[in-house]
């Protein structure tokens, strides 16, 4: 079997392509640039002559304009990119009668929600032009699998962490920091919480999957085994790499942010559907990028 992984730069990709070698699953990846099969996705000859010339299974599609404040400054480029993009995606998957698409989508869909743990269920609550690029996005991913049988599912996810990760991320400050025993900033007393869980565990559900038809049509919610609040993240790290590092809780950066985010899913579904078991622990995926990071430095 062979799977194309759209964003296979961005760390998710690149743990996913990782671990699905380690299972005997082919990936042809592709992104903007970086890749023998590199191109724009909205650049509808790439898609329909040149991504549609390969053969593959399935559809892993991570592309997406990721960071909230871009979004915020340019929506239409949002919108361009992780709507039309995905519209494409839909569009060849179609043509190349795939097992599977995956659509990423996001946490942010639910926005800051009323009671956790998040369901399958809750009700979407969008607040930014980002969060609803991705409610778009699922409703064309359903709309495919409704009107022409696309053989669609759809991960929305909390805080995915691992080796490859952007240096502004909160798991790779908190490392960098802590080898260097210097303090860890944590605004809002580090209140905040989700549900953080490595890239490999992921990837884990995207080939189960792949593999299981009873996931056609579903949206299954992804992150930790529980809640985990940013400063407890910051104190792991700190024990993990035996650090000397000072915690510093400052106040809120704003007054939008004076109330803590508390976001984190129920993974139920997932364990009932489809048998999904985490492979690896919140300890054991911080010590891998620990690990990582010290072979960069």
């Amino acid at each position: 079997m062979k799977v194309l992984v759209t964003g296979a730069s961005g760390m998710v990709g690149r743990n996913l392509a990782s671990y699905f070698k380690e299972k005997g699953v082919g990936t042809i990846p592709t992104d903007l640039t970086g890749w023998e099969l590199s191109g724009d996705l909205l650049d509808r000859g790439f898609v329909f002559e040149t991504l549609a010339s390969q053969d593959f299974d399935a559809i892993v599609h991570l592309a997406a304009i990721t960071e909230i404040k871009k979004t915020i400054e340019d929506p239409g480029l949002c919108f361009r990119v992780n709507c039309f993009g995905t519209l494409n995606m839909l569009e060849l998957a179609k043509r190349k009668g795939v097992k599977r698409i995956i659509v990423a989508s996001s946490a942010n869909v639910f926005g800051a929600p009323k009671t956790n743990p998040v369901s399958e269920e809750s009700p979407f609550d969008p607040r930014v032009p980002y969060d609803y690029s991705k409610v778009a996005n699922e409703n064309m991913a359903m709309g495919f699998y409704k009107s022409v049988g696309l053989p669609v599912s759809i991960t929305r996810s909390w805080l995915l962490f691992g080796e490859y990760d952007q240096p502004t991320r909160a798991t790779i400050r908190f490392i960098r920091a802590c080898l260097k025993d210097e303090p860890l900033t944590l605004y809002n007393g580090g209140k905040d919480t989700t549900s953080p869980s490595h890239a490999v565990n992921y990837a884990r559900l995207a080939l189960s999957i792949i593999n299981d038809d009873k996931a056609l049509g579903q949206a299954f919610n992804f992150g930790g085994l529980g809640p985990v609040s940013i400063r407890e993240l910051a104190e792991t790290v700190k024990k993990l790499t035996g650090s000397k590092s000072e915690l510093k809780l400052l106040p809120p950066r704003s007054e939008l942010e004076k109330d803590p985010q508390i976001s984190y899913p129920t993974i139920k579904k997932a364990q009932t559907l489809l048998g999904y078991t985490h492979e690896v622990t919140l300890e054991q995926g911080l010590q891998r990028t620990i690990d990582w990071v010290k072979k960069q430095e």
